[in-house]
């Protein structure tokens, strides 16, 4: 276990290393447009922002990132569904064996009581 802990924390400082480096090679900016230039002319709207690029690509990242978050978790909704709905069931179920089990069926079960009843020392 200790092994795969330092192993995680080796990954992470990598993956660190790496997005610090990544960052100070791509520091020129960029403008980001909202609307292509030929289009925002014929529409006379020019709206655009200038960033870093690597403010750009790791916004692309991470927007990427939670738009599959999201997606899956719509994705796995009837599964969701389907999972409680069969532990509403599994309680239900158990609660109807504890009731039918307890201790006071037990010396009412006349069948038991047939059969194990006291018995005359013939």
């Amino acid at each position: 276990m200790i092994v795969l802990r330092y192993l995680k924390y080796t990954f992470l400082i990598v993956v660190a290393v790496a997005l610090v480096l990544m960052a100070m090679a791509n520091r020129e900016s960029v403008t980001l447009e909202v609307i292509p230039a030929d289009l925002a002319a014929w529409f006379g709207i020019q709206f655009g922002i200038e960033l870093p690029l690597f403010l750009v690509v790791l916004g692309s990242v991470l927007v990427g990132v939670m738009v599959g978050f999201v997606w899956e978790w719509l994705r796995e909704h009837r599964y969701r569904v389907e999972a409680a709905t069969n532990k509403r069931t599994a309680q239900a179920l158990e609660r109807e064996v504890t009731t039918l089990k307890g201790p006071a069926r037990d010396s009412q079960d006349e069948i038991l009581a047939l059969v194990d009843g006291p018995r005359s020392g013939r």
